[in-house]
């Protein structure tokens, strides 16, 4: 299986935890540059989540959490202003987060700021 399936496969399983945990998914692949995208931008409970999906089948190549460098964390941050100022929808208040699989097992991990 090539990187970009595996990367999609991740992020419909992330998408599917979501969905089973009370969230609505706004947005997928949702791309604000060139060479930046947020995996999933969801929300629940008029919160708006900006989340970065991690997945591994195995450690042998480190913890999905490990490849969220803090290049990746600014890209993200910068996705979600620009996507903050362009939205009609308001919202209470918004977080960064990330999904991170290992294997079978799925965390979700609700502020991943530095």
């Amino acid at each position: 299986m090539s990187n970009k399936l595996k990367g999609k496969s991740g992020e419909d399983l992330a998408a599917d935890f979501l969905l089973n945990g009370g969230f609505k998914i706004l947005e997928r692949n949702f791309r604000y540059s060139r060479c930046s995208e947020i995996d999933i931008i969801a929300k629940k409970d008029d919160i708006l989540y900006f989340i970065e999906v991690k997945y591994r089948t195995s450690d042998a190549f480190g913890f999905p959490l490990e490849a969220i460098t803090k290049s990746k964390l600014e890209k993200i941050k910068a996705g979600a202003s620009y996507y903050l100022s362009n939205t009609k929808e308001k919202f209470k208040s918004y977080r960064i987060s990330a999904v991170s699989i290992l294997g079978s097992k799925i965390n979700f991990i609700e502020n991943i700021l530095f």
